[in-house]
C-alpha cells in the first residue's frame, strides 16, 4: 500500500507522520481502463435510457398500455443502474461521462428522434440490448482480468436484467 507523508502545520513531513494512501489494488493505468469501459457503458446507457423515455411517451395504439407501462420500469431500473455506473467511475478516481454531447461521442447506440409504430419501437430496443450486453461483457472481462470483482459482480446483475428484457420483448413482439 502505497504511503504519502502527512504535512502538518508543525513541521509537514518532518515531523515523520504518515498517512496511508489506499491504492484499490489497481494502478492508475488499470484504473484508467476500467473507467473507460464503464464510461462507455455509460454513454449507451444513457443513450438507450432517452429513446426508452421517448418511447414511453409517444407510443400510441393498440399495444399503447401494455408498452407504456413495461417501458416505465425499465426506464427506472435504466436510470438506477446508471447512477451506479458513474458512482462505480467515481471509485477509480475517474470522472463520469455526464453531458449529453459525451455521452453522443462515445456511445455506439444512436438517438431515435422518430415516433415509430410500437412494432418498430420494441425492435429497436432489442437491437439496443445486444449491443449493451455485448459491451457488458468486455466490461466483465476486463474486470475479470484486473481482479475487480466490484464492477464484475455489479455488470453481471445489468446482463442479467437485460436478457430477460430482450426475452419479454422478443416474446411481446411474436
Amino acid at each position: 500500500m502505497a504511503t504519502k507523508k502527512k504535512s502538518s502545520r508543525t513541521g509537514g513531513a518532518k515531523s515523520g507522520h504518515t498517512e496511508r494512501m489506499h491504492t484499490l489494488r489497481w494502478s492508475s493505468s488499470e484504473r484508467e481502463r476500467l473507467a473507460t469501459s464503464l464510461n462507455i457503458l455509460l454513454a449507451n446507457y444513457e443513450v438507450h435510457y432517452q429513446k426508452l423515455r421517448n418511447y414511453h411517451w409517444n407510443v400510441t395504439g393498440g399495444d399503447f398500455f401494455d408498452i407504456h407501462v413495461e417501458l416505465e420500469g425499465q426506464y427506472t431500473q435504466a436510470q438506477t443502474n446508471i447512477d451506479l455506473i458513474a458512482e462505480r467511475v467515481r471509485v477509480f478516481r475517474e470522472r463520469p461521462l455526464s453531458t449529453f454531447a459525451e455521452y453522443l461521442n462515445a456511445s455506439t447506440l444512436k438517438e431515435d428522434g422518430t415516433v415509430p409504430a410500437s412494432g418498430k419501437m420494441v425492435k429497436n430496443l432489442l437491437a439496443d440490448y445486444v449491443v449493451l450486453v455485448d459491451h457488458m461483457y468486455d466490461t466483465v472481462e476486463l474486470a475479470k482480468e484486473l481482479s475487480d470483482a466490484g464492477t464484475e459482480r455489479m455488470v453481471k446483475g445489468f446482463i442479467e436484467q437485460l436478457e430477460k428484457h430482450h426475452w419479454m420483448l422478443t416474446s411481446f413482439n411474436k
